[in-house]
């Protein structure tokens, strides 16, 4: 399947490809620019073009959700802007900031208001995002708000019908679990109440239409929804990290996903050894093993990040596995964990699918 005609003559004068964030089942979506009435401006693509057959009547389905949300949501400033439209390609604004997952606000009490209000400013606009238990679809910027993303679900209304106040509540009610795990201590005793009480559509959903959307989309289309690795990384990284570290010259490793415009989805491992030269020795042995298809990309680094418990700090290498450099910049809390990161950068292997998105003074 090819883009309609119309749509493909707008990205070819109009979009610079960038780097693919994500592909799936039912879209692929690229970050690059997008040259509009008012000059180039960072943007995110999706187009469905490229899903396969059996897919399409879905992922058409969720584009048109998104198309008509985004529409709807263009000004509000608390989601991305949409740029431009075609018939299976979208072009939406570029919110400059890391997802939920990646930055982990403990304590950040700011933020969880300025989401509530973000929330409250959708809703109020008729859109309810139906989405927002992913960590994913949250974003905390570069100026400290929340943003939302990701308008696949979303369901839009013209009067505050029951359904909406549904909707709505259990967009709220998500809220309120994300910020029960980063600011326990700031959740007021409503929002306790909230948390304890799901809507009767939400309960349904757990007991019959989960179930069955798991196994439609696990089993029949094999997607599987964890920050965008599928099942690569959920089935195949723990079982190569486990064979990475049985090598006597490696102190520990940790394995990313990224996108990949030829495989789909790429695994990438970072092992921390003193040996540079250990890369081809482990693809060997990986290779012998039996086991799953190795990494695409093996770096070897003298000390993996790591955060106040000696954990991986797995939020920095998938930036840097997926060449999002300019987005590590609001991450890094000390000059000793920007030499050490300015070391990983300079050598780092995904260099088939970047663009020129380092920050300056990362250099």
């Amino acid at each position: 399947m090819s883009l309609p005609r119309d749509d493909a003559a707008i990205l070819a004068a109009q979009w610079t490809e960038g780097v693919l964030l994500k592909r799936d089942v039912f879209s692929s979506v690229e970050r690059g620019r997008f040259r509009g009435a008012n000059g180039e401006v960072d943007a995110i693509l999706r187009r469905i073009d490229q899903v396969p057959w059996w897919s399409y009547l879905p992922a058409r389905h969720l584009f048109r959700r998104e198309q008509h949300a985004l529409a709807i949501v263009h000004d509000l400033k608390v989601a991305p802007p949409l740029l431009w439209s075609g018939r299976q390609a979208l072009v939406r604004g570029f919110i400059d900031g890391v997802a939920l997952h990646l930055v982990k606000p403990a304590g950040n009490v700011a933020y969880f208001h300025s989401a509530k209000q973000a929330l409250r400013r959708l809703h109020r606009a008729g859109v309810c995002h139906n989405d927002l238990a992913k960590e994913q679809n949250w974003l905390v910027g570069r100026d400290g708000r929340a943003y939302l993303t990701d308008f696949q679900l979303a369901a839009c209304f013209r009067t505050r019908s029951r359904l909406f106040r549904i909707a709505a509540y259990e967009d709220l009610r998500h809220l309120l679990k994300h910020k029960r795990s980063y600011a326990p201590e700031a959740l007021t005793a409503k929002e306790h109440q909230i948390l304890a009480r799901k809507s009767f559509v939400a309960s349904l959903w757990l007991a019959t239409g989960k179930k069955v959307y798991r196994a439609i989309t696990r089993g029949l289309f094999n997607f599987t929804d964890r920050e965008g690795g599928g099942r690569r990384l959920v089935n195949d990284a723990p079982v190569l990290v486990q064979e990475i570290r049985k090598n006597p010259a490696v102190r520990d490793a940790a394995i990313v996903a990224f996108a990949d415009r030829r495989a789909g989805v790429g695994l990438y491992a970072f092992v921390e050894s003193d040996q540079a030269a250990l890369e081809t020795e482990l693809k060997g042995e990986l290779a012998a093993s039996g086991g799953p298809k190795p990494p695409e990309h093996i770096q070897i680094v003298k000390a993996l990040p790591r955060d106040a418990n000696g954990k991986p700090r797995i939020e920095l290498l998938q930036l840097v596995a997926t060449n999002q450099l300019d987005l590590i910049e609001n991450m890094i809390t000390s000059e000793p964990d920007r030499a050490f990161l300015k070391n990983i950068l300079e050598s780092r292997k995904n260099l088939r699918d970047r663009f020129n998105f380092e920050a300056a003074d990362m250099n």
